[in-house]
């Protein structure tokens, strides 16, 4: 039986991909191994979101070939797509798959076995109207499954290479989703987190008569069987009073969001093309907190755009405080060859670039000490992921606080409310309610 290992960089739409190929592959009578094994075929889903994730898609490639001379690398993902020319002179490289077709990977990869032949399958990408199912039984974590539902980005903020590595919006149809949905759920899973490249699009490209996102939500939720439904990540203009409204009257709806911020100064915003100013994203925070109880609003967050002074960097660190999220991503700007923000003058260096972004980190330990303190002493549902050691299990809430608590049983991918009793750097320690 024929070996095939991943390696998957960047976010979790990449994961859902490379999993959805090794699908293909296992239907296909391969046997998928770990990346540090020696495999007959190396699949390496690369990522071009920064330079060092590039120079990293660069690095693994090349240790795929030195692992194995003789297996067939398939170089696929957003740095395939945006560097095709450039990787078909790294030696050993013999499949080159961008952001469509991934679906005949395993066709292309035999292909070029058979022929002794390096394969370019990448095409112009803005020509993509469709979203192209690769396989079902996407990226599934322990007890949590991510499913991709939408494709491509119209938006071309300044800073991102994204909306020319993945193309125009492209939405998944819901009974795809459903068909999807179900397998999730007959394999037991509980949690699903809908994703994709600019998820709060879900549907335009379908028009004005849908389905929207909130379609597919209100769908999800009439299944009994699945006991949460969370977003991976969503802009905070998408978040209508009407959305907002409809999935604070779902039950199994999770009371977390993840909304991107990026710069707490409007002058930074500006430059880099978000669509909002510090004003209009206060306000929809705080209409989400009023009616969503006991919400978790986690954010992204760029240091050292461009033109970003002290007094911007300031500006932004006391607006992050004020909005007070209960966690920060934290990113120093990285320029991609292509976008705007490349050519922009004002650069900052990279010693200041660290500088702020430790400040940042620092200041989100203390942003989740805070939020996690508000619920010292209260009782909350935990679906429980690891085991870990001295007899512990680690899970979740809803609204994604880390809990540790003890059990004499095994407890994974059980939902079992609990008593928080102590916050600590990292989690918040509780007592199974029996």
């Amino acid at each position: 039986m024929p070996k095939v290992a991943f390696y998957t960089l960047g976010c979790k739409v990449n994961q859902y991909e490379s999993d959805a190929m090794a699908e293909l592959f296992k239907s296909r009578g391969y046997d998928i191994v770990d990346f540090e094994s020696v495999a007959d075929v190396y699949v390496i889903n690369t990522c071009d979101v920064t330079n060092e994730s590039a120079r990293k898609s660069r690095q693994v490639l090349r240790k795929a070939a030195r692992k194995n001379p003789n297996a067939i690398i398939a170089a696929v993902g957003c740095y395939a797509q945006l560097e095709s020319e450039e990787l078909s002179n790294i030696e050993g490289i013999d499949v080159i798959v961008g952001t469509r077709d991934r679906h005949r990977i395993v066709d292309l990869v035999e292909e070029a076995e058979k022929q002794n032949r390096q394969i370019i399958a990448v095409k112009d990408i803005m020509e993509q109207h469709s979203f192209e199912n690769i396989a079902f039984k996407g990226h599934r974590q322990k007890t949590r499954a991510f499913l991709k539902i939408q494709e491509g980005c119209n938006m071309f903020c300044s800073y991102c290479i994204i909306p020319y590595a993945r193309g125009p919006i492209r939405s998944r149809p819901i009974d795809s989703i459903l068909q999807e949905v179900e397998s999730l759920i007959n394999d037991g899973f509980k949690e699903i987190v809908l994703t994709g490249i600019h998820l709060g699009l879900y549907g335009y490209d379908f028009g004005s008569k849908g389905p929207h996102l909130f379609d597919v939500i209100l769908e999800l939720s009439k299944i009994k069987e699945l006991k949460r439904i969370r977003l991976s990540s969503i802009e905070a203009l998408e978040l209508s009073d009407e959305f907002i409204n409809g999935v604070a009257e779902l039950g199994n709806f999770c009371n977390h969001f993840h909304i991107p911020l990026q710069s707490g100064s409007d002058k930074i915003l500006k430059l880099m093309h978000r669509r909002y100013d510090t004003g209009q994203f206060k306000e929809r925070i705080e209409y989400i907190r009023k009616h969503i109880k006991d919400v978790a609003i986690t954010t992204d967050v760029i240091v050292g755009f461009p033109g970003e002074s002290n007094e911007d960097f300031d500006e932004s660190y006391n607006f992050i405080k004020e909005v007070g999220f209960s966690k920060l991503h934290v990113f120093p700007f990285s320029p991609r060859k292509g976008t705007p923000a490349a050519q922009m003058e004002g650069r900052v260096t990279k010693a200041i670039k660290e500088k702020r972004s430790t400040r940042l980190i620092e200041l989100s330990h203390i942003l989740e000490m805070s939020f996690r303190k508000n619920f010292e002493g209260k009782t909350m549902d935990v679906l429980f992921e690891d085991r870990i050691p001295d007899g512990m299990y680690e899970g979740l809430t809803t609204n994604y606080i880390k809990v540790r608590a003890k059990s004499d049983k095994d407890i994974r991918n059980q939902i079992i409310p609990v008593k928080f009793e102590q916050n600590y750097e990292n989690y918040i320690l509780g007592q199974i309610i029996e």
